[in-house]
């Protein structure tokens, strides 16, 4: 993170059965009948979220340390996530750009099928500070997001709503991946955009649950699920503005999201809600050398992933 949704006769039944079978083979319903049940979105098992994470920091660590824009580590992370996606049967897309005199990524995958006047998103940004390897800002957002991805594959889901996932570069200087990507859309692909998700830091080592209270239907999806596992949340305030939503936003797109804290210090109340230490930095080492992957809460990792999956399914369908 940058700083700053039976009396009846025989022959009638007949009928009514007759009926009933061009109504369903027509696309209609048979009144009174429950609505077809919306696929559940899959648990994501948080052992594979943290296996990116994993390779991430490995990336990091063999290329100076992070995993910034213009480094041989943030190309290497996207070169990561992109032979996944393209194994697991998505259409992936590099965007190039230029920032600060360097060449900048962003990486856009696109899962098959689906209406695409009717796009669900769901982004997290890629890149790492040059200060460190970044596993919570940003890995564990974009590590949630790539499992998610491939659990769409495993599942073989068939969405009613077309589902794209990205994974934007050079956020830490000012959104410029995300910012670039929205400005180059026309005005008609932006309206189809009927949803975007963003994911910036989600396994802080000192959790608070936090959701974007920007779009209504997307702010209720996540907090009910939240709700449904007795976990009280806030609204997001602290990067309101500061992260890859926030192009999407100013496009006029509905937004939503999660977050789990970076710099600002955890109060007794959140405490008391959440566990963890009052009077201490929900991210300690944010922006930091020590954002490795030992920077990780295993248990808010896996519940904002699994919240993430939900997201994604429930407003897909």
């Amino acid at each position: 993170m940058k700083l700053s949704v039976s009396g009846r006769t025989a022959a009638t039944g007949a009928v009514a059965i007759g009926v009933s079978a061009v109504m369903l083979l027509t696309g209609g319903s048979i009144a009174g009948a429950a609505p077809a049940p919306v696929a559940a979105a899959p648990d994501i098992p948080v052992a594979n979220v943290k296996a990116h994470l994993a390779q991430l920091q490995s990336i990091a660590t063999a290329n100076g340390g992070n995993r910034a824009h213009g480094r041989a580590g943030y190309k290497a992370s996207l070169d990561y996530v992109k032979a996944k996606l393209d194994a697991a049967g998505f259409t992936t897309t590099v965007q190039q750009f230029t920032s600060s005199g360097r060449t900048g990524y962003n990486l856009v995958a696109d899962w098959p099928g689906g209406d695409t006047n009717q796009v669900v998103m769901a982004g997290s940004h890629l890149d790492s500070v040059t200060a460190g390897a970044g596993i919570n800002d940003n890995g564990s957002g974009s590590a949630a997001i790539l499992e998610t991805a491939l659990a769409v594959s495993r599942a073989g889901y068939q969405p009613t709503k077309h589902l794209r996932f990205a994974w934007w570069g050079a956020e830490e200087l000012g959104m410029v991946g995300s910012r670039y990507y929205v400005n180059n859309l026309s005005t008609a692909n932006r309206s189809k955009i009927s949803g975007y998700l963003n994911f910036d830091m989600i396994g802080s080592p000192n959790p608070g649950y936090f959701v974007y209270d920007d779009d209504p239907a997307i702010e209720k999806t996540f907090k009910d699920y939240f709700t449904g596992l007795g976990i009280s949340t806030e609204p997001e305030t602290e990067g309101d503005g500061r992260s890859d939503h926030a192009p999407f936003e100013n496009a006029g797109v509905p937004v939503g999201g999660l977050f789990s804290g970076a710099d600002y210090v955890k109060t007794a109340a959140q405490a008391a809600k959440w566990g963890g230490t009052s009077g201490q930095a929900f991210d300690r080492c944010y922006h930091s050398s020590c954002d490795t992957s030992a920077n990780i809460n295993d248990t808010a990792l896996d519940r904002n992933s699994d919240a993430v999956a939900h997201a994604v399914w429930e407003l897909s369908s």
